[in-house]
């Protein structure tokens, strides 16, 4: 065994006049050894937070599968979260959250993962666990078990494909671009049929073969001992079979003989969608790495040709990207524009060619690569930001390169490409090379497809005759046990549980009146910061809904002194992300940085705050990209359940009803001179914050603020009062309808509490079991139990202002009515109450998981907005700790049935009306009411 220091030195910018950067060094101290089985190890240690993280990847993806037994890896994965042979149904996830951990697992093309973050003190109990069902968990694959995640995945399938825009578009790519047979030619979610036709003895063939654990590596990063996990990991581990030999993939890249083009009428489109394909490398071929800043090149920012072409001189679309998608054993270079509503694609098609021109002809400058690799370093070490993602690099680069370490040499290949690189593979497989075409438009548009394609033959469900794996009980089916070393029966107890601190939290106001708080974190040189106005959607007028969200979108489009291009390019120069974000009740502007650029990113934050550009013909895109989303969102029925349910619980004339990005009637009124009045009138240092945290000290940051503090000055501001309207006394059902939905979106609720109210958290806490984990009572009956949906919950909302309690699932469109009843049915229930053991479940997993909430500069700087907004002392948490502790059956109760009360909700069901409305009838409630829609 032997000890390795990874150092990945990545070099700052060279591109910068008058800037010497100072290189960065980065060291990862890791261990490898293989177990007697071929079981890799890796062990990273990092006790900056006392939690533990384990990933373990198995090197199968879809690309092991063969034609007619597709979906099986992401199928096996499903099943792999059931049980083992010394742990119990459904038990994985409640005894992780019960430890105050989690979990989950990812399927690919090319790898499976699992993975858990606990705290600690259950290290033991992840390593059984993952054992066990490494190890001995295909005996327990039952009929009923299997059946049931067969209907599970189909929904997943509904959800994620079936029941959005452009869903198809990944089997129209895998069946067009890679012949019949390559390992690429079907997608990871597979065929209905396939799904629907696999076999219990189809999975433990499938799991013999490629769940061994000389086909996987296992990753323990954070807070450990290390000989106590080494011999932790040989007791678990050491005694688990090796299986057949492996052997890893070849590449197996695809070429075009032809330009092939295909077209599908999308019926939840409502703007043509245009992608060019074409074929190119395997992941970590040389040429990959230029392909991928071909793609940056292309289509981003101000001096990108598809932008300059396509979006800003034809006006054909809000909405274009490049990118080079690498795999295991081929590639796939991607050009993707949907189009402005009405556009044709055939004009789409002809304009990428024209962009291509301007490439070629204006070409590009090595200054521009330069400005490329400038972000690498910051995406580096955010890539590092968490223990659980450098279990992921390290169990990656060792699975696909036989070296956990290969992120140094991946990083010096990115940084090595030149501009002759990049033109060389443009030549090679880009310019007047065959493509694969693909043109997704509304129904009856036809023409609006590209010239000379032919039908996609997409299959389509029937929504009447959705495919559904009969569930039959076949009653308790005998477990054949494996003789092991030691009784694996035995579940190992957690140790003390590790001691939480809080950050130390800093706090000062400015002379303005601006607050400041701050969190030190030396661990990486990386800040965050925002500054966080209040108002936002809240301050809109509602006859001109968006003009909050438009703000934030023009305030990053240049200032007074720099045009949108030399705003872009300084940002880019320090390799930092810049950007604004407003939401119902704050305008936020964010910063990701190297700790070694704050200032001049600070800089260039004030001078966007105090100095916007207002820029006309900026103003005019970001309108268009605005209205085009508005028009998309009537296909999507999470979007238009959602709106629908809002409205309701709202009341017509309170700003909520509206979509915080408004609605096209509204944003059609909006003018520049509307941008300008809301910001002149409503931001003032007097409702901002400055939150931040990393790599920086308090007394620099508080000298940094200095100038902002003398010139921005504060201003009163007069947020108007909107009346929430009476509680609903009966419930009643809404039906919006999505002709031919797959799936119909669920959403139920009624006006809840605020943030600040003293029953919010402890109406949380009882919320739990209810619909606030995996494990919860709507989720273990709708998924696990009934396989309707992909995942179902329940949960209150509320900020400053009150918000709805809500639960939502999307369910397959044939099991609406039965959905919603069990919805009903569930909750009338919980108001009697749940068991000592429910509470005790509850208190573990909400009280251990603190440990898990305060390890990347993200959740610091989330714990600051919550101080700050909520006006919670710098211990809240401690707090909400002890509400916790102190909740007992009774006051459990007692707070179900304040706050949950199925009679008394609005039910909105998103779906399709001609199959689904009048059934609903029976659940009590009088006939559904029909939506219109606006």
């Amino acid at each position: 065994m032997k000890k390795i220091f990874l150092t990945a030195f990545v070099l700052g910018l060279l591109v910068m006049v008058g800037c010497n950067q100072k290189q960065t060094e980065l060291k990862v101290e890791y261990e490898k050894y293989t177990l007697s089985n071929g079981l890799d190890v890796i062990l990273h240690i990092d006790k900056s937070d006392p939690i533990v993280a384990l990933a373990i990847r198995f090197h199968v993806g879809s690309n092991r599968e063969e034609q007619g037994r597709t979906g099986f890896a992401h199928l096996f994965e499903h099943m792999m979260f059931q049980r083992s042979e010394n742990v119990g149904e459904d038990q994985f996830f409640k005894l992780i959250q019960d430890a105050g951990g989690t979990l989950n697992g990812g399927t690919g093309n090319d790898a499976t993962t699992y993975f858990e973050v606990v705290p600690k003190n259950a290290l033991e109990k992840i390593l059984w666990l993952e054992s066990d069902r490494m190890g001995y968990m295909i005996n327990t694959v039952t009929e009923k078990a299997f059946n049931i995640q067969q209907n599970v995945v189909q929904n997943e399938k509904r959800q994620g494909v079936d029941n959005r825009p452009y869903g198809h578009t990944s089997w129209v790519v895998a069946t067009n671009l890679y012949p019949k047979g390559h390992p690429y030619s079907w997608t990871v979610i597979g065929e209905m049929e396939d799904l629907a036709n696999a076999t219990v003895e189809d999975v433990k063939a499938f799991h013999s073969r490629f769940y061994v654990p000389n086909n996987a590596t296992l990753v323990l990063a954070g807070d450990f001992e290390v000989d106590e996990a080494k011999k932790l990991i040989e007791k678990y581990f050491g005694d688990i079979p090796r299986g057949n030999e492996v052997s890893d993939p070849e590449p197996q890249p695809v070429t075009l003989d032809e330009t092939i083009k295909v077209y599908h009428e999308d019926n939840f489109a409502r703007a043509p969608q245009f992608r060019m394909i074409w074929p190119t490398v395997e992941d970590y071929n040389q040429d990959s790495y230029a392909l991928s800043y071909l793609g940056q090149l292309l289509y981003r920012g101000k001096k990108a040709p598809m932008y300059k072409v396509i979006e800003k001189e034809k006006k054909l679309t809000s909405s274009q990207y490049a990118y080079n998608g690498s795999q295991e054993i081929a590639g796939e270079f991607n050009i993707v524009v949907t189009a402005n509503e009405g556009v044709s694609l055939k004009d789409v098609e002809a304009a990428v060619f024209e962009a291509f021109n301007m490439f070629e002809t204006e070409g590009f400058t090595d200054e521009d690569v330069e400005r490329i690799k400038a972000s690498l370093e910051t995406d580096f070490y955010n890539s590092n930001s968490s223990i659980l993602y450098k279990s992921f690099q390290l169990a990656s680069y060792n699975e696909d390169m036989g070296d956990p370490g290969y992120f140094s040499t991946y990083i010096e290949n990115l940084k090595a490409v030149t501009k002759d690189d990049i033109l060389r593979v443009y030549h090679k497989y880009i310019k007047d090379k065959p493509y694969l075409a693909t043109s997704f438009v509304p129904k009856d548009m036809l023409d609006l497809v590209a010239e000379g394609s032919v039908i996609a033959d997409v299959k389509e469900e029937d929504i009447m005759n959705a495919t559904e794996v009969e569930i039959e009980d076949t009653g308790e089916e005998e477990i054949a046990k494996t003789p092991t070393t030691f009784d694996r029966t035995v579940k190992p107890e957690d140790g003390p549980d590790p001691l939480l601190t809080l950050p130390e939290v800093w706090e000062t106001a400015l002379s303005n009146g601006m607050d400041v708080l701050g969190i030190e974190q030396h661990e990486l040189p990386l800040v965050q910061f925002n500054i966080t106005i209040k108002g936002g959607h809240y301050l809109d007028d509602p006859e001109k809904a968006g003009v909050a969200y438009l703000v934030s979108e023009l305030m990053m489009e240049g200032t007074k002194n720099k045009t949108p291009l030399e705003l872009e390019e300084e940002i880019e120069n320090l390799g930092s992300r810049i950007w604004i974000s407003a939401s119902n009740q704050n305008i936020s502007i964010n910063v990701n940085s190297l700790s070694r650029n704050y200032d001049k990113a600070l800089s260039l934050v004030e001078e966007i705050l105090l100095e916007p550009r207002w820029d006309e013909e900026e103003f005019d895109l970001a309108k268009t990209r605005l209205l085009n989303s508005l028009n998309r969102q009537k296909a999507n029925p999470n979007s238009q359940a959602r709106n629908a349910f809002n409205k309701l619980v709202y009341g017509e004339a309170h700003i909520f009803a509206i979509n915080n990005r408004g609605t096209e009637e509204t944003v059609a009124n909006i003018t520049l001179d509307d941008l300008k009045v809301y910001y002149n009138r409503n931001f003032s240092p007097s409702l901002a914050t400055f939150h931040i945290a990393g790599d920086i000290i308090e007394n620099k940051v508080v000298e940094s603020l200095a100038g902002l503090s003398v010139e921005w000055q504060p201003k009163e501001v007069t947020f108007p009062e909107y009346a929430l309207p009476e509680p609903i006394e009966s419930s009643q059902i809404y039906f919006v309808d999505i002709p031919g939905a797959k799936q119909s979106v669920i959403y139920i609720g009624n006006m809840g509490l605020a943030r600040t109210d003293d029953d919010f958290y402890p109406a949380q806490v009882m919320n739990h079991k209810l619909g606030g984990s995996f494990n919860c009572n709507v989720n273990l009956v709708l998924r696990e139990e009934k396989g309707f949906t992909y995942g179902a919950r329940t949960y209150f909302t509320g900020t400053i202002i009150p918000g709805p309690f809500m639960a939502s699932a999307s369910v397959r469109s044939s099991a609406t009515e039965e959905s919603v009843q069990i919805f009903k049915d569930l909750m009338e229930a919980y108001r009697e109450g749940i068991s000592e053991e429910d509470l005790t479940f509850t208190k573990n997993a909400l009280i251990k998981s603190n440990a898990l909430e305060f390890e990347t500069l993200r959740a610091l700087i989330g714990m600051l907005e919550q101080i700050s907004t909520y006006g919670f002392p710098k211990d809240y948490v401690k707090n909400e700790e002890a509400v916790v502790r102190h909740m007992d059956l009774e006051s459990h109760r007692a707070l179900a049935q304040k706050y949950i009360n199925p009679g008394s909700m609005y039910y909105v069901i998103a779906g399709d009306a001609s199959t689904q409305m009048e059934p609903l009838t029976a659940i009590g409630f009088g006939k559904p009411v029909l939506v219109k829609e606006e």
